[in-house]
C-alpha cells in the first residue's frame, strides 16, 4: 500500500500583502499552468511554477479556473472564505435585480432584527435606520452612503450586534478620522447594556478589547498588529469616512485597508460622499467591500453612460438615507460673481501668459511665480497671496484708503504693493456678508482654502471677534467653543481640509461663505454639512454663498464641481445633491462700495454692540 502524499496540482493562497493571489503548481502541470495564469491576468508576475495575480483580476476572471481539469486543487482557508462571501453577495444582488421593481428583496426581516438585537442592545433606532440595517444584513458585506446626521455609526454598531448574535463576528475594527473617535466611543457605550470593551490605537491598549479604533494615518504602520488581531477571532471591519481610500491600491490608506479587508468576515463602509471625483472613486470603495465583483459592477454599470440605469444596477449594493428623509429644512446655495479691479486683472492675465504692454517688462518675475492650479486659485482671490511674506501665515496688509499708484511703476512693482492699491473684491463681499449677519444677530462660517487668505480675513474681520481654525491652530477646541458660546464671536474662519468633517455647528450658525473652492467635490459636500444637518429646528433658514471671480479659474472649478455632483446625484438617486450642481446666481452686494464704505463696513461691529451715547 502506497501512503505517499500526492502534491496538489494547483495551490491558491494570498500573497504577502493580501491584495494579490499566489498560484503554485508542480512540473507535471507547467504548460497548463502558464496558460491559466495568462487568462487570469496579463500583468501579474509569473515564473515557471508560480504566479501572482491582483486580487481584483483573480476574482473578475474566477471562471477561468473552470478550465483547470486536474484534480487536487488546494485553497487556503482565508482565500476560500473571501471568494465564497463575494460570490454569495453577487448571487444575492442578481436575485434582487431579477426580482420585483423598486426596493431590492430583503432576506433579513425587521422581526428577525428585533430578535437579534433583543439581548444586549439599548440604542433607539429610527425607521430609516432599521431599514438600512436589514438591507445591510441581507448581504455579507455592505455600504452605507447616508448623509451626515443619519446615524451611520449607530447603524454600523447594530449590524455588528446582529452579526455577533448570529455568530459571524466577535470583535470589531473601526478605521476612521480622529474626529470620529468621540462618536464611536459614546455610541458603543450608549447602545449596549454592557458597553463594548474598547481600545484606541495609539492612545490606549487592551488585549481583550472587543472594539478597536484606529485612524487612517496609523493604519499602514499598524498593519501587522491589526492583522494578527483580526485573525485571532471572527471579525468585522468598518471604514468610517471611507472616501479617504478613494485612491484604492494607489494610495497609502487604500492599500492598507485592502490588505486588511480579506481578514474580516464582514466588511462595511460608511460615507456620505462615495464618489467625489466620479466612477473611479466608487470602484475603489466597492473593491474593498467586494473585491473583484465590486469594481466590475461599477465599470459595467457606468460604462454605458446611462446613469439612471447605473443607479438601478448599483442600488442593491448600498443603502442611503437622504436629507429629505431626515426632514431637514431645504436650502439653496447661491453663487455671486465678482469682477477683478484693473491691476488685479492685469496681473492675473499675465500669470496666465497674456502679457499687456506694461506687463512685458515684468515677464521674468511673473513667470517665475508659475501657473500651477493652486496658485491660480489663490490669484483669483488676490494675486498678492502668491508673493512670499515673512512666513506662510503672514496676512496681507490692506490700506484704506488705498495708495495711488505712481505712473512709472512697472506691473511687478504694482503687484508687490497690490494690497495697498486695490482691495480684493472677494474679501469686500465677505466683509459685507459678515457685517450684515452680525447686525441681524447671526454668526457666519467663512471657508477659504489657503492659510494666508485665512489669516488675512482674520485681521480684516478682527472687530467681529473671529475664531480661526486651520491645521496649525494649537487651541482648536477653544476656538470652536468661542464660536459656539461667545455672543461677541460673530465669525469662524476655516478651511474644508481642516474642518470639513466631524464638527457640528448647526445649532449656532446658519450662514456660510465660500471665498474660494477647489476641485474636491467631497470636501465641498462635507463642509456644507457642518451647518445643515439633523437637529435643525423646523423653518430654519440656511444661507450658503459661493464667491467666484469672473474670467478666472473659479469658473472652471464651478463647471468641474457641477459635473462631479451631477454624477454623484445620479448614482445615488438623490435630488438634494443634484440641486448643489445648479447654483442660482445672485448679484454681488458690495460692487458699488468705495474705500470709505469698506472702512465703515469693517468698523460696523463696534456700532452693533456699543449702544449710542
Amino acid at each position: 500500500m502506497n501512503d505517499a502524499k500526492i502534491d496538489p496540482s494547483l495551490r491558491l493562497r494570498f500573497g504577502m500583502t493580501r491584495t494579490r493571489v499566489e498560484l503554485l503548481t508542480t512540473p507535471a502541470f507547467q504548460r497548463d499552468f502558464q496558460q491559466l495564469a495568462a487568462r487570469l491576468s496579463t500583468s501579474g508576475a509569473r515564473g515557471a511554477l508560480s504566479a501572482e495575480v491582483d486580487l481584483d483580476d483573480f476574482l473578475v476572471n474566477l471562471g477561468e479556473l473552470g478550465s483547470w481539469s486536474h484534480p487536487d486543487v488546494e485553497w487556503a482557508d482565508d482565500l476560500r472564505s473571501l471568494v465564497t462571501g463575494v460570490l454569495d453577495d453577487a448571487e444575492t444582488v442578481e436575485r434582487n435585480l431579477d426580482g420585483a421593481k423598486g426596493d431590492p428583496s430583503i432576506t433579513v426581516q425587521l422581526e428577525t432584527l428585533t430578535d437579534l438585537l433583543a439581548d444586549n442592545w439599548t440604542g433607539e433606532l429610527t425607521a430609516f435606520q432599521q431599514r438600512d440595517i436589514v438591507r445591510l444584513l441581507s448581504l455579507r458585506h455592505g455600504a452605507n452612503f447616508s448623509v451626515p446626521g443619519a446615524g451611520k455609526t449607530r447603524v454600523a454598531l447594530a449590524v455588528y450586534a446582529a452579526a455577533r448574535a448570529r455568530g459571524e463576528a466577535e470583535q470589531l475594527l473601526v478605521v476612521g478620522p480622529k474626529s470620529a473617535y468621540e462618536s464611536w466611543e459614546f455610541e458603543s457605550t450608549y447602545c449596549f447594556t454592557e458597553p463594548l470593551r474598547s481600545a484606541v490605537s495609539g492612545r490606549s491598549t487592551d488585549p481583550l478589547a472587543e472594539l478597536c479604533i484606529v485612524n487612517y494615518e496609523r493604519l499602514d504602520r499598524s498593519l501587522d498588529t491589526l492583522a494578527a488581531w483580526l485573525r485571532a477571532k471572527p471579525s468585522m471591519i468598518v471604514l468610517d469616512e471611507a472616501h479617504r481610500i478613494k485612491l484604492g491600491a494607489r494610495g497609502t490608506y487604500g492599500s492598507a485597508a485592502l490588505a486588511l479587508g480579506p481578514l474580516a468576515n464582514r466588511r462595511l463602509i460608511l460615507t456620505g460622499t462615495p464618489a467625489p471625483n466620479g466612477a473611479r472613486d466608487l470602484e475603489s470603495l466597492f473593491s474593498f467591500v467586494w473585491p473583484g465583483h465590486g469594481k466590475r459592477a461599477v465599470t459595467e454599470a457606468v460604462g454605458g453612460g446611462d446613469l439612471a440605469r447605473a443607479s438601478a444596477v448599483l442600488r442593491p449594493l448600498f443603502t442611503r438615507t437622504t436629507k429629505d428623509e431626515l426632514g431637514l429644512p431645504p436650502f439653496e446655495p447661491r453663487i455671486r460673481y465678482v469682477d477683478m479691479p484693473p491691476i488685479h486683472a492685469e496681473v492675473y492675465e499675465a500669470l496666465k501668459g497674456n502679457f499687456s504692454a506694461r506687463a512685458e517688462g515684468s515677464r521674468g518675475n511673473i513667470e517665475a511665480l508659475g501657473r500651477a492650479m493652486l496658485r491660480m486659485l489663490m490669484a483669483a482671490t488676490s494675486p498678492a497671496l502668491l508673493l512670499e511674506g515673512s512666513s506662510r501665515f503672514e496676512p496681507l496688509e490692506y490700506q484704506l484708503p488705498p495708495l495711488q499708484p505712481s505712473p512709472g511703476d512697472s506691473l511687478f512693482d504694482l503687484f508687490q504693493k497690490l494690497p495697498s492699491i486695490e482691495f480684493s473684491p472677494k474679501y469686500r463681499e465677505t466683509a459685507k456678508i459678515v457685517a450684515d449677519n452680525a447686525a441681524a444677530g447671526r454668526k457666519t462660517l467663512v471657508w477659504t482654502t489657503f492659510v494666508r487668505s485665512l489669516t488675512t480675513l482674520e485681521k480684516l474681520l478682527q472687530n467681529y471677534g473671529p475664531a480661526t481654525v486651520y491645521g496649525g491652530t494649537p487651541d482648536r477646541d477653544e476656538q470652536l467653543r468661542r464660536f459656539r458660546e461667545d455672543p461677541d464671536c460673530k465669525v469662524l474662519i476655516s478651511n474644508p481640509a481642516t474642518l470639513g468633517e466631524g464638527v457640528s455647528l448647526h445649532h449656532v450658525c446658519h450662514d456660510a461663505v465660500y471665498v474660494d473652492r477647489d476641485f474636491m467635490a467631497g470636501r465641498f459636500l462635507q463642509s456644507l454639512d457642518r451647518i445643515h444637518r439633523l437637529g435643525l429646528p423646523p423653518g430654519t433658514e440656511t444661507h450658503v454663498t459661493v464667491l467666484a471671480t469672473r474670467g478666472t479659474i473659479d469658473e472652471v472649478v464651478r463647471l468641474r464641481l457641477d459635473a462631479k455632483l451631477k454624477f454623484m446625484a445620479a448614482i445615488l438617486d438623490d435630488p438634494d445633491v443634484q440641486q448643489l450642481a445648479d447654483l442660482e446666481e445672485e448679484p454681488a452686494e458690495g460692487a458699488g462700495m468705495d474705500a470709505a464704505d469698506v472702512r465703515a463696513l469693517l468698523r460696523h461691529f463696534d456700532e452693533v454692540i456699543t449702544p449710542p451715547g
